[in-house]
C-alpha cells in the first residue's frame, strides 16, 4: 500500500505504531476524522476478515490497510456510526467505535488532579458504568504519567493491548477511554508500555471491585444507586462520637468471626448484617471495627497489605452487600469503623509497585521506600498525586459506604524515618531529624479534610510512641486524629496481669502509671487482635494460676479496664475467653460457650458494656482529668481504689481492685462524700462464674476518716476481683 492509498489523516508510521501497540496518541489515528468535509475512519480489529461502517442507512466497506488496521472513507453523517466486523465461520460483531467519543475528564478535573486536591478522585479515575451519547459502556481512567502507552484489556478484547489503547490527558498523567458495551462484572486490567522494556499488566488502583484472590483482575462494579435508609443514624452520630459519650468497640476479622459450617466458608456481608450485628447489639457494644476490607491478595495479612484500596474485598460479597452490612449496623444503633492502611503496600506484580515502570507511588530509595518489618513498600507522601490518592480514599469510604470512622494502622511507622531501622538504613529529613515531615503533612491534611467533609466521623490512630498531639486538632498544632489507641496502657497492664499474683506487689506501678498520661490524648484502651496471635496466646491463656484463677484474673482485668478512663476496644473471642489464640483460618471457638465459666465472662462483658453506657461517671470524662481521682494504692496487697466522676449532678462511681487470690473482709475505703453507696458491679458474681461474694446491701458512709478522706465505707473484697459502687 502506498501513502496515496491512506486516509489523509494517516501515515505509514501511524499504521506501524498501531500494529505494534506503540502509538503515543491513538485518537490521532483511530476513529472518525473529517478532512476537507470528507469523513474517514480507522479501526484496529485483529482477526477480522472484513470491516464495514454503518452510518445512518448507509453501509460501506472499510478497506484493510495493513494487517489488523482498517481504514477508509465513510458517509459524513452527524448521527454517528457503528462498525461491523466479520470473522471466520461467518461470525459478525457490530459495535460502537470507542474512538468516536470525546474526552470525558473536564478541565476542572485535570486542574484538581494536577493540583492534588481532587477530593472525589474516584469519580474520575477507575471504571465507571455510564452512558455517552445514548451509548452504554464503561469509562476507564488511570494515572500512569511515565507510560508510553496504556491500554485497557480484558475478556472483552481477549486481553490484547492493541485493541483499546487509551487517550493521554497530557500533563495530568491520566489516560482514559470509554469502551461501549462493557457492563457490570467485566474483568479488566491495564496493559502499560513503559519507557523501557516490555509491556506488563496492572490492576486498577481505583477499581471498585476485584476478583477473588488468588486471581488478580479488577472487576467493573457499578457502585451508584444504592438507596440508603440510615438517615436517622447519620444525623445522630455526631453526638455519639464526642469525647464525653460511651464508645465500646468490638473489633472483628470478618473471615473468622463465624463460618458457615455446612459450606466451610466465611459468612457473607449479608449474613454478617444479621448475625454479627445482632450479636454486637446483644453484647452492648457501641461500634464494630473491621480489620481491613480493602481488597488484599494474601489471607494471612488479615487485610493489612492491601492492593485495592477502593474495592471492598469480594471474599464476602460485592460492594452493595458491604453497604447492606453497614446499613444494618446503623439501623441497629451501631457505628462502623474500618481499619485503614495508608502506611504501606505489598510489592505484588499486579499492584502499585513500579506501576508505570517507575517508582510512581513509592520512593525509589529503599531507605525511604521499603518496610523491612513487613517486606512492603512505603508511599511517597511528598508526591502530590499520591497524597491525593490516599486522602481521597479516606473520603471514599466515608462518603460511598457511610463508614463512621477510620482507624489508621501503624501510624508510628509513618511518622519516623528511622522506624525499625539501624543507623545508615534511613535518610534524615531536611533538618537532619528522624520525623517524616511529608507523612505528618499527609496525616494532618487527611484529618482536616475528612472532619471538614463529614460531620460526626472519627479518625483513630494506632500510634505506639509518645509523639505529641496525635489527637490534638491540626489548628492547635496536632495531627488532628479524634482518638488514639493507648498502647502504653495495654502493654503495661498485660505485663502485670500475666504475673503470678505473689509477684505483682513489685510491679504495682504497671497498673497505675497509665493515669500519669491518661489525659494527654483522647485514648481508647485496646485489647486488639495483635495481643492474641503469633504465639502470644489468648487472653485467658495469659492469665496465671489454675483454671478458676485464670477466669477470675481475666474477669478482674476486664473490670479494671471498663472502670479505667478511656474508651474501650475488645477483639472478638476475648469477650467469651476462648482458650486458643486467634487463627484467621477458622471460626472462633463458639463451642467454648458450652462451659459455664466462658458464659460467665461473656455475661460480664455484656454487663460491663451496659453499665459503662448507662453510667455517665464511667464515660463522660474519659478524656478529662477531672473525671478521675485516686483514693488508695496498696502495692503490698496489690489493691487500688479510685473514683470516676461525670458531669455535675451525675452519681460518681468508686472502683476497688484486688489482684491477689486473697478474700478480704472488712476492707475500709475512703470516699469523698457522705451518703449511701450501692454495689453496681462485682466481677466475682456467680452470674460471671465467681464465688458470689457480694456487697448486697447498700453501704452507708462512716465518719471514720480513711485514705485521706473524712468519710469511708467498709466493703467485702473478693479474691481476684474488681467491685464498683455508685453513690445514691
Amino acid at each position: 500500500m502506498t501513502t496515496a492509498d491512506l486516509p489523509p489523516h494517516l501515515t505509514q508510521e501511524d499504521i506501524a505504531l498501531l500494529k505494534e501497540a506503540r502509538h503515543p496518541a491513538p485518537f490521532d489515528a483511530l476513529g472518525k476524522h473529517v478532512v476537507k468535509r470528507k469523513a474517514y475512519v480507522t479501526a484496529m480489529v485483529p482477526d477480522a476478515i472484513t470491516l464495514e461502517a454503518i452510518a445512518g442507512r448507509k453501509t460501506v466497506e472499510v478497506p484493510r490497510l495493513d494487517g489488523p488496521v482498517f481504514g477508509g472513507q465513510i458517509p459524513n453523517s452527524k448521527a454517528g456510526y457503528k462498525l461491523r466486523a466479520t470473522f471466520g465461520g461467518g461470525r459478525t460483531w457490530t459495535f460502537d467505535d470507542p474512538y468516536r467519543f470525546s474526552p470525558v475528564l473536564g478541565e476542572m478535573d485535570e486542574y484538581l488532579i494536577g493540583e492534588g486536591t481532587h477530593r472525589r478522585l474516584w469519580d474520575v479515575l477507575g471504571a465507571h458504568v455510564t452512558e455517552i451519547d445514548g451509548v452504554a459502556g464503561t469509562h476507564f481512567a488511570v494515572w500512569a504519567p511515565n507510560a508510553v502507552r496504556v491500554s485497557v484489556v480484558g475478556d472483552f478484547n481477549v486481553w490484547d493491548g492493541r485493541r483499546h489503547p487509551m487517550r493521554s490527558r497530557g500533563t495530568t498523567g491520566v489516560w482514559e477511554l470509554f469502551v461501549p458495551g462493557i457492563e457490570e462484572g467485566a474483568l479488566y486490567k491495564y496493559e502499560i508500555a513503559p519507557q523501557h522494556g516490555a509491556p506488563f499488566l496492572k490492576a486498577d488502583p481505583v477499581a471498585f471491585g476485584a476478583q477473588h484472590p488468588p486471581e488478580t483482575s479488577s472487576v467493573v462494579r457499578d457502585i451508584t444507586g444504592y438507596g440508603w435508609e440510615d438517615d436517622a443514624w447519620m444525623q445522630s452520630r455526631a453526638t455519639r462520637h464526642r469525647r464525653d459519650k460511651p464508645i465500646s468497640v468490638y473489633e472483628v476479622h470478618l473471615g473468622s468471626w463465624r463460618r458457615n459450617v455446612e459450606e466451610d466458608r466465611p459468612l457473607s456481608y449479608r449474613e454478617l448484617a444479621t448475625e454479627l450485628v445482632d450479636y454486637a447489639v446483644e453484647m452492648g457494644f457501641t461500634h464494630l471495627e473491621f480489620l481491613p476490607v480493602s481488597e488484599f491478595p494474601f489471607d494471612g495479612s488479615w487485610g493489612y497489605q492491601p492492593v485495592g484500596l477502593y474495592a471492598p474485598t469480594i471474599r464476602f460479597g460485592p460492594p452493595h452487600e458491604f453497604r447492606d452490612l453497614v446499613e444494618a449496623a446503623h439501623k441497629a444503633g451501631l457505628g462502623v469503623i474500618l481499619d485503614w492502611v495508608p502506611g504501606h503496600f505489598p510489592s505484588d506484580a499486579h499492584g502499585l509497585a513500579q506501576f508505570d515502570g517507575t517508582h510512581l507511588y513509592e520512593h525509589s530509595d529503599p531507605r525511604e521506600g521499603f518496610h523491612q518489618d513487613w517486606n512492603t513498600l512505603i508511599y511517597n507522601y511528598g508526591r502530590t498525586e499520591v497524597k491525593n490518592f490516599l486522602t481521597a480514599n479516606a473520603l471514599y469510604w466515608l462518603e460511598e459506604y457511610h463508614v463512621d470512622g477510620l482507624r489508621v494502622d501503624a501510624v508510628a511507622s509513618m511518622l519516623y524515618r528511622d522506624y525499625s531501622r539501624q543507623d545508615g538504613q534511613w535518610i534524615p529529613n531536611r533538618d537532619g531529624g528522624r520525623e517524616n515531615y511529608e507523612a505528618i503533612d499527609f496525616l494532618k491534611e487527611m484529618n482536616t479534610v475528612t472532619y471538614g467533609a463529614h460531620e460526626g466521623i472519627m479518625t483513630i490512630a494506632e500510634e505506639s510512641t509518645a509523639f505529641p498531639g496525635v489527637s490534638t486538632p491540626v489548628d492547635a498544632g496536632g495531627l488532628g486524629f479524634g482518638f488514639k489507641w493507648n498502647m502504653g496502657w495495654m502493654n503495661d497492664t498485660l505485663r502485670y496481669i500475666e504475673k503470678d499474683p505473689i509477684y505483682r506487689q513489685y510491679d504495682h506501678h504497671l497498673m497505675t502509671f497509665g493515669i500519669d498520661y491518661a489525659f494527654t490524648e483522647n485514648f481508647i484502651l485496646p485489647i486488639s487482635h495483635d495481643e492474641v496471635v503469633h504465639g502470644k496466646g489468648s487472653m485467658l491463656s495469659k492469665m496465671p494460676g489454675n483454671d478458676w484463677e485464670k477466669f477470675a484474673n481475666l474477669r478482674a482485668y476486664y473490670g479494671f479496664m471498663w472502670g479505667h478512663p478511656g474508651k474501650k476496644l475488645l477483639f472478638m473471642g476475648c469477650e467469651f475467653a476462648q482458650w486458643g489464640e486467634w487463627n484467621h483460618n477458622v471460626s472462633l471457638d463458639w463451642d467454648a460457650l458450652q462451659g459455664e465459666n466462658h458464659r460467665g465472662i461473656q455475661a460480664l462483658v455484656r454487663d460491663l458494656n451496659a453499665l459503662y453506657t448507662a453510667t455517665p461517671a464511667l464515660h463522660a470524662r474519659d478524656c478529662d482529668p477531672s473525671g478521675f481521682r485516686w483514693i488508695g494504692n496498696d502495692p503490698q496487697h496489690s489493691m487500688s481504689s479510685f473514683m470516676r466522676f461525670g458531669e455535675e449532678g451525675d452519681a460518681p462511681v468508686l472502683v476497688v481492685c484486688n489482684f491477689t487470690p486473697v478474700d478480704r473482709h472488712g476492707v475500709r475505703v475512703g470516699v469523698p462524700m457522705p451518703g449511701t453507696w450501692v454495689e453496681v458491679m462485682n466481677t466475682d458474681a456467680a452470674a460471671y462464674g465467681g464465688g458470689d461474694r457480694l456487697n448486697a446491701a447498700p453501704l452507708t458512709t462512716s465518719s471514720q476518716g480513711w485514705d485521706g478522706l473524712e468519710q469511708s465505707i467498709e466493703i467485702a473484697l473478693p479474691p481476684l476481683s474488681v467491685v464498683m459502687f455508685q453513690k445514691q
